[in-house]
């Protein structure tokens, strides 16, 4: 498919924001930026393998409807498949245990978006039941990353980061476990926050997600529209265990107020197993010098924590998390949960899983509450914490296919950077794009604040974006005139 004669610039000049501005004024209709965003999908799609299931029937009447009069009205949009429902349609979480189960509901999540005005048309691919920091699940194939197709775009909301990258949309929904929103948007050059514990809802089919760890947002080239979707979705639910601290003024205020001088700790060693790369390391230090034009404070400083217990705590609470989904479905079925089509790697992680007592339980969430104490000690003598997203650039498709247990997680944790320990402790983290190799892949850096401060990270990433705009980078695999 090529894309048609006329000229739609204009999608790639503005981010979502901007494009529900020209909505607005009646220069758009919604039903044409639907229509623009089919196009962008089926042009590369075939490349990327992005999007997996689409809507667009269901989305062409919905565009042409009375949509909601919220700050993204009439704006396309992707929600990964995982984590959410949406009536009518199957969520598989990337597995064929999971295939033909049709949602009678919302998630409250996916209303919410709604209510924001989006316009949504599809799913985007991620790793059996969101499990890896790569999008590459038996059942839908792998998904590429639109600066190198011979590379990963992260996981597991590789789909919604590649849709975005590529410029299919200019936001997509993501979720974050362990990283699944910060890892791809490092790996795709992307803004990818992770909100605090208890920002977003996760109803009315779970009260938390992962014993906490994970939790939903977006993926966007912009920070503004990362702010405003957080401000159009946050709030907790009926029937929340735990809800985030409020802030002053609304994330899109933060966005555009200066931070003032931040005291920001950065460590050059991860505080988990592995170390970073050179190429990593080289943005790392590049970071740090911008920091200290803008009058920041930079100190070398990391708390005092076991990173190797943390790390086995936080992928307990996973494995354990894993084997519960299972179960259920199974029982859903009516089946045996060995009887269930599933990766090897996630029959291993379901053995594992099942063999967890339920004391060892208890004890990695006495963990996960013990380092958010350490850190969150940290966080009273610094505003931010930086340190590399990932450990490496993206790394060849299929590289985790290791043959042996212990080969396998001596790449996993070659490729992952430490953006676990704040899931476990629901701290707010962003992956912002500051960083790109000499081969033209991008790095991302990750800013980490005290619990609740989302407004701090908002407001030094809107800085750093004025500093060093990316908004004009383009990947080679791109959607619509550079």
């Amino acid at each position: 498919m090529t894309l048609p004669d006329y000229d739609s610039s204009y999608y790639n000049s503005y981010d979502a924001l901007g494009l529900a501005g020209l909505v607005e004024s009646g220069e758009v209709s919604p039903a044409e930026l639907l229509e623009e965003a089919i196009i962008r999908t089926e042009y590369v799609n075939g490349e990327l393998n992005a999007v997996t299931a689409t809507y667009y029937e269901q989305a062409r009447k919905a565009a042409q409807s009375r949509l909601p009069q919220g700050p993204f009205r009439g704006v396309p949009f992707l929600i990964k498949d995982a984590e959410v429902l949406m009536k009518d349609h199957v969520t598989t979480t990337g597995s064929a245990s999971w295939e033909g189960d049709v949602a009678d509901h919302d998630s409250t999540l996916v209303q919410r978006y709604k209510n924001a005005g989006v316009v949504i048309f599809g799913r985007t691919n991620c790793p059996e039941l969101a499990l890896k920091p790569v999008t590459e699940p038996e059942a839908y194939g792998p998904t590429r990353n639109p600066w190198n197709l011979e590379r990963t775009p992260g996981g597991s909301s590789g789909g919604a980061a590649a849709a975005v990258a590529a410029g299919i949309v200019p936001v997509a929904h993501a979720t974050d476990g362990g990283g699944s929103i910060r890892m791809p948007s490092s790996c795709c050059g992307l803004v990818g926050l992770k909100p605090s514990r208890g920002r977003i809802p996760h109803g009315p089919d779970h009260m938390e997600s992962w014993g906490g760890q994970s939790t939903g947002h977006v993926i966007s080239r912009s920070v503004r529209d990362s702010a405003a979707m957080l401000d159009a979705t946050a709030g907790a639910d009926v029937g929340d265990s735990y809800a985030a601290p409020e802030i002053r003024g609304t994330f899109l205020d933060a966005v555009y107020r200066s931070p003032g001088q931040l005291k920001i700790a950065i460590s050059r060693e991860k505080w988990g197993p592995g170390d970073y790369s050179p190429e990593v390391l080289e943005g790392l230090e590049k970071t740090i010098s911008l920091l200290e034009d803008m009058g920041h404070i930079v100190e070398e400083a990391r708390p005092d924590i076991n990173g190797e217990l943390a790390s086995a705590a936080g992928f307990t609470v996973i494995s354990v998390s894993a084997a519960l989904a299972l179960k259920q479905r199974a029982r859903q079925l009516g089946c045996e949960v060995d009887a269930l089509p599933m990766e090897a790697g996630t029959r291993s992680l379901l053995e594992f899983g099942r063999s967890i007592s339920s004391l060892d339980y208890a004890e990695a969430i006495q963990t996960n509450h013990g380092l958010a104490r350490s850190i969150g000690q940290f966080m009273q003598r610094y505003d931010l914490i930086l340190a590399p997203t990932m450990a490496t650039p993206p790394v060849p498709i299929g590289y985790l296919n290791a043959e042996s247990d212990s080969e396998y997680t001596r790449r996993l944790v070659g490729f992952m950077g430490d953006t676990t320990f704040f899931n476990q402790t629901g701290q707010p983290s962003i992956s912002l794009p500051l960083y790109w190799t000499d081969d033209g892949l991008p790095v991302g850096m990750m800013f980490s604040a005290a619990y609740g401060r989302e407004d701090v990270l908002l407001s030094l990433a809107g800085q750093l974006e004025q500093a060093v705009p990316w908004k004009d980078k383009k990947p080679s695999v791109y959607a619509g005139k550079k």
